[in-house]
């Protein structure tokens, strides 16, 4: 008879550690979702301005070619001074063409568009998880019978990320 009250207590003890190694592991996955989060806040802070400005030095020496372009064909056109336009814009031109022979503005920004959505969706990502585990956590504290190992030991409720209103705006970008 003894012997299975020791095997009661051993599967009751066993029970217990599972419980409780359950919301001690949930804790800490939680601490480092939370650290994820700003990880990902703290890359979309940094690269999202420096992207903004190479697309913009980009496409203002894009536009300053098409400017270029533009005002040769307008010399020639009317045939004032185009001959020495031209030639003090050719050599301009041949060095822009030779390494870059095509103007690729909306390559750029399309670039520019990919990493905002891929940040966006690192971010969501990162909150998603953490909503989760807090809610995994939240629920098993609540339900029988780990309840009993959650007062215990007095765990207490995982109130998850807490932002301020800075750290959820949108980046704004603009050209």
């Amino acid at each position: 008879m003894i012997i299975y009250i020791i095997i009661v207590l051993a599967i009751l003890a066993i029970w217990v550690i599972s419980i409780y190694n359950f919301f001690v592991s949930s804790k800490t996955r939680i601490k480092a979702s939370i650290q994820e989060i700003g990880n990902q806040l703290k890359r979309q802070a940094d690269l999202i301005p420096n992207l903004e400005n190479s697309v913009k030095g980009y496409l203002s020496h894009e536009k300053g070619i098409l400017q270029m372009l533009s005002d040769a064909r307008k010399l020639s056109s009317t045939g004032k001074d185009a001959s020495a336009k031209i030639a003090e814009f050719l050599p301009k031109l041949q060095v822009v063409v030779e390494s870059n022979p095509e103007l690729k503005g909306n390559t750029v920004v399309l670039n520019l568009m990919d990493e905002l959505r891929d940040t966006s969706d690192k971010v969501m990502y990162a909150r998603r998880l953490l909503i989760d585990l807090t809610a995994d956590f939240n629920v098993k504290r609540v339900t029988f019978p780990s309840s009993l190992v959650a007062n215990m030991f007095k765990i207490s409720e995982e109130e998850g990320l807490k932002t301020s209103e800075a750290e959820t705006k949108t980046p704004k970008v603009s050209f």
